[in-house]
C-alpha cells in the first residue's frame, strides 16, 4: 500500500497520524491540510471499523494505535460504532478550503459524517 511520508520520519509521521485521528475522533471535526487529511482518514476508518467490529482483537488494536487513550477508544467502540453500524465505509468528509497564507498548503476540514 503506498503512503504519504509527509516530509517526516517514520516514528513521527505515526505518531503524527495517530494524534490526529485521535482529534478527529474526540471533536468529530479538524482544520488541516489537505495531504495530511487524506492520509488520517484511511486510519480513523480503521478505527471506527474495528468499532463495529466490537472484538476484544479489534480493541487492542485500536488502543496498542491510539497510544492508549481509553476515552478515545471508548468513544470509538461505543458511539461511533453504534452511529455507522448500517454504513458500510465512508465515515468521513473532506471539505477543501483556501490556501494557508504562510506557506500556501490547501487547507481542508476533515470531519465524520453526521
Amino acid at each position: 500500500m503506498a503512503y504519504r511520508k509527509l516530509g517526516r520520519d517514520n516514528k513521527h509521521r505515526k505518531s503524527m497520524l495517530a494524534n490526529l485521528t485521535k482529534d478527529v475522533i474526540m471533536n468529530e471535526r479538524i482544520e488541516t491540510t489537505e495531504t495530511r487529511a487524506k492520509e488520517v482518514r484511511k486510519f480513523v476508518d480503521k478505527m471506527i471499523t474495528y468499532g463495529k467490529r466490537g472484538d476484544l482483537v479489534s480493541r487492542r488494536l485500536a488502543l496498542a494505535f491510539l497510544h492508549n487513550d481509553t476515552e478515545c477508544v471508548k468513544k470509538v467502540f461505543d458511539d461511533l460504532a453504534k452511529r455507522y453500524e448500517t454504513r458500510n465505509g465512508g465515515y468521513t468528509r473532506i471539505l477543501k478550503l483556501n490556501e494557508r497564507r504562510g506557506d500556501g498548503a490547501l487547507t481542508v476540514i476533515i470531519e465524520l459524517v453526521k
